[in-house]
């Protein structure tokens, strides 16, 4: 039966603590699954969604971006996957009425679990200035409102058009264009948090900003090295291709601060020996302090250079730039250096040596552990050097593989939504059009809160997410939010960032991926692109949530019609009406996508985008081939008596959204604000297992930031090192704290002490 949303915020205070657990899934992931689906969808509506999800006919999953094979399961889907499907597809509704019971202020102080329990919004609303609550709005007057102040601006550059990696590749194109349309190239977007030093690793060493594997790959690997990622909570279904990947002689080194349940042992629920026993999957656990993974790769590198036979020279020679200086740096690579940064002992390195000697076909899997430090844009070219060294670009069983968070990030970034474009891109879209884009580059996601802060930009518009709950330096973030003209959001739910608002504020209610569409030429469909660069369409099978919502297309062709009028010759109207419109467009502008519906129809499953080193080994690199790299050898200093803090997701979480408040592989129960930290590092501060301390933050300039009550675990984690979820920690990561080259904030590297407090009262 469909329970009601809960009235209040549930007491966080005292969160139950057990031991950790050691094999993800199983019985216990099916119950868990069975239970929220029935509280926000009920049985008959449970059934007949998540048989859809992932399926030929039927919707992609709105939560991470793993592939599925061309066979599919009758239930393709994993538990996180049907939290995130029952939490859009259920029951429970925000209406007008709801705004009017509660004024901004006090949506202000819920949390986030709170307000993503409501349910879904069945209608535009908005804020004006002066007033203290959101009241019902004519989408013809909401869009109206978005012109108003679209066009008083002194310049394009002052607006910001954010998108979440949920938004189809149709939409994304289509915001994309009225953005260059109407003038500025400020795209940021989810990817600016997440895989943007990926993508700028990539694109540098081997000319494309995406993974080089398939699904199909990883099955046929003898080698697959997973570093700073959780596949058990964040990308469930990957652990069904690890576990046939071992059955067919692959090892795998798991490399990470924390052991995670997920890759000991997966307890398959889709077979009867996986519920029982399961599988072990980690053959070789390398706890690594947080930050240490470029020297650990460059120290490999060493090693395998001075292994006679391990270099695949014929590779070296005829695809690759820059060996004599890689080589040259790698060689002074150093022992002391490496154990000191890494936290390893010499043993478990010289074991991972010999497993990745010993393999022809390595994979190298990573997630956020890698791309949101300082140093992420080296470490991950560090990564491509060690394949590089061994032939593992454009080899069956072999490459890169950067795990994306969420279901079209990536393919939101190939259909254009970057704010630094490639002039060929652009050059496409102009002749396409007949518009003409600008060339200079625009704002990414921190440039964007700067821009807010200093004034420079006066309009937010988001296609979907949570921008103030996934960004860094809430205080700031927030501040800098509050100083727009109008901030907008297109979303399904109520989140944080609505509660915070600029003078006036828009939430304009959207279709979710579980949702029929139906437009002026009939039922439509949209597609995304997974992390592996497969294309293929998703179809909604349940009624609106309302009759009062529109589609994203729909959303932004109105609001083009309405902001660029009569000057603009682009044929919105058409392109809200049919989909295919837009994918026709797409596929003369976009390379990969030439006749775009009639591979889709041709092809129920989908299609893979070209991706020159895994198909042909061409590098469209500066160089013409693939570049070895040689960088400085970071990681992270710690003064005495601090840690080193992660930010990171609990189980009943997906970014920021929060399903519940437990994260049962850890084995916390009842309660977020926890901070993990190992025995003898909390015995050093003189912290009992069950105190609690104020997390305080300490920057370069001397700043400091403060987030209070945490309830201390003595967990197994690294030495040195401690971790916490997120958003409630984004407090602590000062928003000048990012990447090099990518700009990603380094959430994964903020230096802190504790402080002991009182437990917080109820």
């Amino acid at each position: 039966m469909v329970s009601k949303p809960p009235s209040g915020d549930p007491v966080q205070d005292a969160p139950q603590v057990t031991a950790p657990q050691h094999a993800a899934a199983g019985l216990p992931a099916v119950g868990h699954t069975l239970r929220i689906a029935q509280e926000q969808m009920g049985a008959v509506r449970t059934a007949r969604t998540l048989l859809k999800v992932n399926q030929k006919d039927g919707f992609d999953c709105p939560g991470c971006a793993w592939p599925e094979g061309d066979k599919r399961h009758l239930a393709e889907f994993c538990e996180n996957g049907a939290k995130a499907v029952a939490e859009e597809a259920t029951l429970r509704r925000v209406t007008p009425e709801f705004f009017a019971a509660h004024p901004v202020a006090e949506l202000a102080e819920r949390s986030g679990y709170w307000l993503g329990q409501q349910g879904r919004i069945t209608r535009p609303v908005y804020l004006p200035e002066g007033a203290d609550r959101y009241e019902p709005v004519t989408w013809e007057r909401a869009f109206e409102i978005i012109a108003e102040e679209l066009t008083a601006l002194s310049s394009p550059d002052e607006a910001l058009f954010y998108t979440s990696g949920r938004t189809s590749n149709e939409a994304a194109f289509l915001l994309q264009l009225f953005a260059r349309e109407f003038g500025t190239n400020n795209l940021p977007d989810c990817s600016n948090m997440c895989h943007e030093s990926s993508g700028s690793a990539l694109t540098e060493t081997i000319g494309i900003g995406k993974g080089s594997v398939s699904l199909e790959d990883l099955h046929r690997a003898d080698l697959i090295v997973v570093a700073g990622q959780n596949p058990g909570t964040n990308h469930p279904r990957m652990l069904s291709a690890l576990e046939k990947a071992k059955a067919a002689g692959a090892r795998i080194i798991s490399v990470n601060p924390l052991p995670e349940a997920g890759l000991e042992r997966f307890k398959n629920p889709q077979t009867p020996q996986g519920m029982l026993k399961g599988a072990s999957l980690t053959d070789l656990f390398l706890q690594i302090r947080i930050g240490g993974d470029q020297a650990l790769f460059r120290l490999l590198n060493k090693l395998v250079l001075a292994t006679p036979g391990a270099v695949d020279e014929e590779f070296v020679r005829e695809h690759t730039h820059g060996f004599e200086e890689f080589a040259a740096a790698a060689g002074e690579a150093d022992w002391a250096q490496t154990l000191e940064a890494t936290g390893l002992s010499r043993g478990e390195i010289e074991r991972a040596l010999e497993m990745v000697l010993a393999s022809e076909r390595t994979i190298v899997c990573w997630a956020m552990g890698l791309t949101q430090h300082k140093h992420s844009v080296p470490t991950i070219r560090e990564v491509v050097n060690l394949l590089l060294l061994r032939g593992n670009i454009g080899r069956p069983g072999a490459g890169v593989c950067p795990v994306r968070g969420h279901s079209n990030v990536q393919g939101d970034r190939t259909m254009g939504i970057f704010e630094r474009p490639a002039p060929a891109f652009l050059d496409a879209l102009d002749e396409e059009f007949g518009i003409v884009s600008p060339r200079h580059h625009g704002f990414d996601v921190v440039r964007s809160i700067q821009a807010l802060r200093d004034g420079e930009a006066k309009v937010f518009f988001a296609m979907g997410g949570n921008f103030v709950g996934a960004t860094p330096d809430t205080e700031v973030t927030e501040a800098a939010m509050r100083k727009a003209r109008l901030t907008v959001h297109v979303s399904t739910k109520l989140n944080r960032s609505h509660a915070v608002t600029g003078r006036r504020a828009l939430i304009l209610p959207t279709l979710g991926r579980t949702d029929k569409d139906v437009q002026r030429s009939g039922r439509q469909f949209v597609t995304v692109e997974d992390s592996m660069g497969l294309v293929h369409a998703s179809r909604g099978n349940l009624p609106p949530a309302s009759p009062h919502l529109l589609s994203e297309p729909a959303i932004v062709a109105r609001m083009a019609r309405a902001v660029l009028g009569a000057r603009s010759r682009t044929p919105w109207e058409a392109f809200e009406a049919d989909y295919a419109a837009v994918r026709d467009r797409i596929a003369r502008v976009v390379p990969g996508f030439e006749d775009f519906n009639a591979r889709l129809a041709a092809n129920p499953g989908g299609f893979a985008l070209p991706h020159a080193p895994r198909d042909e080994r061409r590098f469209p690199t500066k160089t013409g081939k693939a570049n070895f790299t040689a960088a400085p050898v970071e990681y992270p200093r710690v003064p005495e008596g601090r840690l080193l803090l992660q930010t990171l997701r609990s189980h009943d979480q997906y970014n920021t959204t929060i399903y519940g408040l437990d994260d049962r592989y850890r084995g916390i129960r009842g309660g977020r604000r926890v901070v993990l930290v190992h025995p003898s590092d909390a015995a050093a501060l003189g912290l009992a297992d069950g105190a609690y301390a104020d997390l305080v933050s300490e920057w370069t300039d001397g700043s400091e930031r403060r987030a209070p009550g945490f309830r201390v675990v003595h967990y197994p984690t690294a030495r040195g090192c401690a971790a916490a979820y997120y958003p409630e920690t984004n407090v602590l990561v000062p928003l000048e704290s990012t990447a090099d080259v990518s700009n990603t904030p380094a959430s994964k590297s903020v230096v802190v002490r504790l402080e002991e407090s009182p437990q917080p009262s109820a």
